[in-house]
C-alpha cells in the first residue's frame, strides 16, 4: 500500500486530544473519517505525538497507507475538503518509504508554549495562549530554564499517568523570549526541543517557570524540584491552550 506523510495543523480546543476516542471528538478521528470518504477499509493512521485535549499543532506529522497511488497535492486537497468544518488542515503531503513511521522515525520534537502577561483578558487569542495578570521576570525564567537542560530524571515534571518506561530524558533546548503583545502586554514564548517528552512535561516546565518569573520561586528552587524526583515538588501545570506541537524532525525531511 502506498504510504504518505502528512503535515497537519489543528486547533486543539474542540478535541479530546489527538488519539481516537470512542465517545469524544479527536483529531485522529477527524482525519480518519476524511480518509474514509476517499477509500474504504484503510489502516489506522499514526502520528509523531499524541497531543492532549486542548493542545494545538503547527507541524504535527502523521502517516497513512492508501489503497491506490495518489498525487500528493490531490490527496492533500481531498482531505482538506472532507475535513471541513473541523479546525484541522493538512498543509503538506509527500510519498514516503514503507518503513517510514511518523512516530518511530522521528529524531526530535519541538514544542512552543505561548504565555501572555497583561491585565486585560485575551480576546483574539483566547484558548490559544495562557494569560496571567501580573508581570514576569524574563531573566529569572531563562535562568530557571537553564537548570533543566541536559539528561535528567524528570520524574518531578511528568504526570502520574505517564506511561513512559523511564523518566530519564535529554532536554536539548528550553529557550524563553519576550515579545510585545497588543493591549499593553508581553508575550513570552517557550521553545522546547528534545527527541521525546514525558506526559505533561512541557506544561509542567512552563507552570514552574511562570512561578520563577512571578518571583514566587528562584532558579535554585527549580534545581531542587528536579533533584527531588517527586511529582509533588513540581510547580503548577500550565493550561493546555498555550501549547503547540511546532515541528517534528526526521533524518531526511519528507516534505523537503
Amino acid at each position: 500500500m502506498p504510504r504518505y506523510a502528512l503535515k497537519i495543523e489543528y486547533d486543539g480546543g474542540p478535541f479530546a486530544g489527538w488519539q481516537r476516542q470512542k465517545d469524544q471528538p479527536s483529531v485522529q478521528g477527524a482525519i480518519e473519517a476524511a480518509l474514509a470518504r476517499l477509500e474504504r477499509d484503510l489502516p489506522a493512521i499514526a502520528a509523531a505525538g499524541r497531543t492532549d485535549a486542548g493542545v494545538h499543532a503547527l507541524g504535527q506529522v502523521a502517516h497513512c497507507d492508501m489503497g491506490k497511488d495518489w498525487a500528493p497535492f490531490r490527496l492533500m486537497e481531498a482531505l482538506n475538503y472532507h475535513l471541513k468544518p473541523a479546525p484541522v488542515a493538512v498543509v503538506a503531503c509527500a510519498p514516503v518509504a514503507d518503513d517510514f513511521h511518523a512516530r518511530f522515525s522521528a529524531r526530535e520534537r519541538r514544542y512552543l508554549f505561548r504565555l501572555v502577561s497583561r491585565r486585560a483578558p485575551l480576546v483574539h487569542d483566547r484558548g490559544q495562549a495562557w494569560r496571567v495578570g501580573h508581570a514576569l521576570d524574563l531573566a529569572a525564567m531563562q535562568a530557571g530554564a537553564a537548570r533543566l537542560i541536559g539528561r535528567h530524571d524528570f520524574t518531578t515534571f511528568r504526570s502520574l499517568q505517564c506511561q513512559a518506561e523511564s523518566p530519564v530524558k535529554t532536554l536539548d533546548a528550553l529557550d524563553v523570549e519576550a515579545l510585545p503583545y497588543p493591549g499593553g502586554g508581553t508575550e513570552y514564548r517557550f521553545h522546547v526541543r528534545a527527541r521525546s517528552f514525558l506526559h505533561n512535561q512541557v506544561r509542567s516546565f512552563v507552570g514552574t517557570l511562570e512561578r520563577v518569573g512571578a518571583g514566587a520561586w528562584s532558579p535554585d528552587d527549580v534545581s531542587a524540584a528536579l533533584e527531588a524526583r517527586d511529582r509533588a515538588a513540581c510547580g503548577p501545570v500550565s493550561p493546555p491552550g498555550g501549547l503547540y506541537l511546532e515541528r517534528v524532525g526526521y533524518p531526511t525531511d519528507p516534505f523537503a
